[in-house]
């Protein structure tokens, strides 16, 4: 199964150990660890299942466009890596 691993900026509304998750399109293999932890659906998409713009996805180590990530395959062997971005001074 594919490795999923959340930012620590994520912790209070994601696991904080990575989650394995079945292959297919990232999309709908992200569905059964936002159905365990609703909140942090909130946190990385928005209403129309896009990313939030301080969101990003990465699939075994490349940045995945914001436009199509759902649609992404996943394999048993990739690492998917959910990083919230921080601003502010």
């Amino acid at each position: 199964m594919a490795r999923v691993s959340f930012t620590s900026h994520l912790r209070k509304v994601a696991p904080t150990e990575a989650v394995h998750i079945a292959a297919g399109n990232l999309g709908n293999a992200l569905e059964p660890v936002f159905a365990r932890y609703p909140k942090l659906r909130g946190y990385v998409v928005d209403e129309q299942n896009r990313l939030r713009k301080h969101v990003v996805i990465f699939l075994n180590g490349e940045r995945l466009a914001a436009a199509d990530w759902p649609s992404h395959l996943v394999d048993e062997d990739d690492e998917i890596h959910v990083l919230q971005a921080l601003s502010g001074g």
